[in-house]
């Protein structure tokens, strides 16, 4: 089913040649059926005047016989009137007429009756309204009908009568009826012309069509499949110009953008090669000053107590910010292996538990707040770089211990079959909803003052998520605004492997009720 409508969906040429197919299939059938409601109409009435005059002729002649006959005895009356039905039944074979003379009821018994049809016509040929009409009313009365033969044969037909009076015999009806076998062929060969000339309009219309159509759709589709290959990175492929005309200016414009974007990429990529070599060539050229600055600051830290008040907290500001320089150093380090695609994983099996509780007590939180680790008592192996799992433990923690303003932090881990789900909940200040997708980018800080105060470098999620990617995990958060922020760390046990649940959800589930709540108040 879905191969089938592929096409229809996909190609352009088919549905403007489908849909102008089948509008022109409309348009031919409302036209044809106009034209030949109109060409039978008047065929019919052709017929019917040709009938009606017809009638009245012969109904003049049979009168004026009728009226000669009246002088004459029984058996000369009913020779004329067999005369009469003899006529009709011969020339009914080739005219396609035929005459019935029916008895007009009476109570009085007729002595002579002369009720008569030709060619062994039924009497049910003359329908019964046409009948009673003639009855009631002057003149000639004609009507649609079915000329019925004794036989069984059926033809369409009009159907003319009129009160006829016999000399001593009394009131009869004298019925014409003229069949439409050749009115009726004839509109069989017109709606057959009529089929054939449509199907082949039609063909028509949808091979012009289709032609047209490939002459615009064949450029586009050269530029949809080129576009393609240029967001593959194949930033040399270009359309080929031919003529002058509106698709030949858009191949122009078509190659004029593509040159423009692959100048603008390989600008941008010399940028980003030499903003990653600076990057690591001043991180690396910065490390022997620092070392020469840490050992010299290292000996007047040990001799501050000798110092003056104000040297000496110099001199512990001196060290705190040789510590800050060294941890923004190594994470600028980090991140240029990251943009240079060269950060390589020593895999291992892992408790990811011990590393997480051996993470906690080196960080050593203050005794006014409390971590809650939520974990297993036995032990949880995954395959993974303990370093770089530790690392992403350190920064959220460091982050939630920074921003839970004095409040507990809860860390929960939670397995699955194929996964493993840490999460970090503090209770603090939290973040805006919009703030979501740029918590982990590079250097950005919702507070930037707060942040520096506290010593942040700005690059910590951002290697925290690299890290989480290395080993095919995610690293989602979900933050408000005074209610605190949850960072979910999610790993699959088998290294390489792609992740299939995710064992903790990323919106807690104290937040769910709470949005529960407003939800059913916004309800009610």
């Amino acid at each position: 089913m879905n191969q089938t409508r592929r096409p229809w969906r996909s190609s352009l040429v088919w549905r403007v040649t489908g849909n102008s197919v089948l509008l022109s299939l409309g348009i031919i059938w409302l036209v044809g059926s106009a034209l030949f409601s109109q060409i039978s109409t008047g065929i019919f009435s052709e017929k019917l005047d040709n009938s009606l005059s017809d009638s009245a002729s012969s109904l003049r002649s049979i009168e004026v016989q009728l009226a000669v006959a009246q002088f004459q005895n029984d058996d000369a009356v009913k020779k004329m009137v067999d005369q009469i039905i003899f006529v009709a039944s011969i020339g009914g074979k080739t005219a396609g007429r035929e005459v019935a003379l029916l008895h007009f009821p009476t109570v009085k018994p007729v002595k002579n009756s002369f009720e008569r049809t030709s060619n062994l016509l039924s009497s049910k040929s003359v329908p019964n309204d046409l009948r009673s009409r003639v009855r009631t009313h002057t003149g000639v009365q004609w009507s649609k009908t079915q000329i019925r033969y004794l036989g069984g044969k059926v033809v369409n037909a009009i159907a003319v009568g009129s009160m006829l009076e016999i000399p001593r015999s009394g009131s009869y009806e004298i019925y014409f009826l003229y069949d439409l076998v050749s009115q009726q062929n004839t509109l069989n060969l017109i709606r057959t012309a009529l089929w054939f000339t449509g199907i082949a309009l039609i063909f028509l219309i949808g091979l012009v069509t289709w032609l047209v159509i490939r002459q615009v759709v064949i450029p586009v589709r050269e530029a949809a499949e080129i576009a393609e290959q240029l967001s593959a990175g194949d930033l040399g492929r270009r359309m080929e110009v031919h003529g002058e005309n509106e698709i030949a200016r858009l191949a122009t414009s078509f190659n004029e953008m593509a040159l423009s974007m692959q100048q603008q990429i390989s600008r941008l990529e010399n940028l980003s090669r030499l903003q990653q070599r600076f990057v690591s060539d001043v991180s690396h050229e910065l490390r022997t000053p620092l070392t020469t600055i840490r050992m010299a600051s290292e000996v007047i830290f040990t001799s501050r107590d000798t110092f003056s008040h104000k040297v000496a907290r110099s001199a512990e500001l001196l060290i705190a910010q040789i510590d800050r320089f060294e941890r923004l150093l190594g994470d600028l380090l980090e991140v240029s292996r990251f943009d240079a695609e060269a950060a390589v994983m020593q895999v291992e099996p892992m408790d990811i538990v011990g590393v997480l509780v051996r993470t906690v007590d080196y960080l050593h939180p203050s005794k006014d707040r409390v971590i809650n680790v939520h974990a297993p008592r036995e032990p949880i192996y995954v395959d993974a770089d303990s370093r770089r799992v530790e690392r992403i433990f350190r920064n959220l923690i460091t982050n939630a211990i920074d921003h839970c303003e004095e409040k507990n932090i809860d860390i929960t881990v939670v397995e699955s079959d194929d996964a493993v789900a840490v999460g970090v909940r503090d209770y603090g200040v939290g973040f805006q909803e919009k703030d979501a997708s740029r918590l982990f980018d590079r250097f950005w800080r919702a507070d930037p003052a707060r942040a520096r105060i506290r010593g942040g470098t700005g690059l910590g999620l951002s290697i925290a998520l690299e890290d989480a990617k290395l080993h095919h995990g995610t690293l989602e958060a979900w933050g408000r605004l005074r209610r605190g922020a949850h960072f979910v760390l999610t790993l699959p046990k088998v290294a390489g492997m792609e992740l299939i649940s995710h064992p903790i959800d990323l919106i807690p589930e104290s937040e769910l009720s709470t949005i529960n709540g407003i939800v059913d108040d916004e309800e009610l």
